[in-house]
């Protein structure tokens, strides 16, 4: 808490609107939005909660505010949250939201909820109306500069994609008659095992390969893990070596691959593709099995969860263009993640200036 700012409980800066059922989600064509902690859920023909408001999760998603702009419907697990304006601007108040956790006044042991009655007692920072200006401005402009880094690294994705559908057309349709051969005939194709409990098998120094490893940097390779086992647990997984092809065989994340730089082990959400044969390229394959990742969910075994199997990997028809069309290709992919790589550090720098920034004024 910085010293010479003023403090006031959240109840006495801003009016807490408690959300409501709407039975009428599917009202596409009305006016104002209705808004979860998820974001928008459907459109409504009246609203409850003026512009720049702010919505903080009642239940479930509790630690997620979002600063709503125009007036809008808040659904019964949100707090509509409304700034007085004459003390606090509702932008920096939203700051302040998203550096705060919220789940230390988390009162359940299931599903993560809150009472509006403990958030009414938080203390809010309440600096003069012009340093609260000051500080907006200067997080929007570091936002500004993190979403246009953003859209930056999302349109050259839409770059790589146009680039393979441009040289080779649709893997699954194969408009353009490429050779295909069924993966089973150009790979060994293996599935991760998982040792359970889990926790009783970490703490080693074998790389454990979970799918979090590779959500973030870089889209081709994969060079390190967070967690290892101990060798015991080498027993119920599978070890794969480094060169393997490895690809998210369920769930949202279904079409994830990465090529591994390491010897490690494979949870049963992956699939590994070990032994390619010299007819197709890794970087290539990797791609172009991200290419069909809508088909791959469409095919995939009814479940909770769309999930693929060895058997349904091995018998697609993998298109198998000349090497030197492949290789091209990924000389311009290459390109491609060069300047991704170049955009990624620099976000992580503004993020990490961001982060500073924001603990620089709502830190504890």
């Amino acid at each position: 808490m910085k010293e010479n700012w003023a403090y006031k409980k959240l109840g006495e800066v801003c009016e807490i609107i408690c959300g409501q059922d709407y039975k009428s989600i599917q009202d596409d064509n009305g006016l104002f939005p209705i808004y979860g902690t998820g974001g928008v859920m459907g459109r409504a023909s009246q609203y409850r909660c003026p512009a720049n408001s702010i919505i903080i999760g009642r239940k479930g998603n509790i630690n997620n505010p979002l600063f709503v702009e125009e007036p809008f419907w808040n659904v019964d697990t949100a707090f509509g949250v409304v700034p007085k304006e004459n003390i606090l601007f509702p932008k920096f108040f939203y700051f302040f939201c998203k550096n705060y956790d919220f789940t230390k006044h988390d009162v359940s042991v299931t599903i993560p909820s809150l009472r509006r009655t403990d958030i009414m007692k938080i203390d809010v920072p309440v600096p003069p109306l012009s340093e609260q200006s000051r500080i907006v401005s200067e997080l929007d402009l570091l936002q500004s500069i993190i979403d246009k880094q953003q859209a930056q690294l999302k349109e050259l994705d839409k770059l790589a994609q146009a680039i393979f559908y441009d040289m080779f057309g649709d893997p699954v349709e194969n408009e353009k008659g490429w050779k295909v051969k069924k993966i089973g005939n150009l790979c060994d194709v293996y599935r991760g095992g998982s040792p359970r409990p889990i926790e009783k098998f970490l703490g080693g120094t074998i790389p454990w390969i979970k799918i979090g490893d590779a959500t973030k940097g870089d889209d081709i390779y994969l060079h390190q893990t967070k967690e290892h086992i101990i060798e015991e647990g080498l027993k119920k997984t599978r070890y794969i070596h480094s060169g393997s092809l490895i690809f998210a065989n369920c769930g949202v994340s279904l079409g994830f691959a990465r090529i591994i730089t390491f010897n490690g082990c494979i949870h049963d959400g992956w699939l590994a593709f070990d032994n390619i044969s010299n007819e197709i390229e890794k970087v290539f394959f990797l791609k172009s099995l991200n290419f069909c990742t809508q088909y791959f969910r469409s095919i995939a075994p009814d479940g909770t969860q769309p999930n693929l199997n060895t058997a349904i990997m091995k018998s697609f028809n993998q298109i198998l263009p000349p090497l030197e069309i492949q290789k091209s290709y990924i000389e311009k992919t290459e390109a491609i993640e060069h300047q991704k790589a170049s955009i990624n550090q620099s976000l992580a720098e503004t993020q990490k200036l961001f982060d500073y920034t924001m603990d620089k004024y709502f830190g504890e």
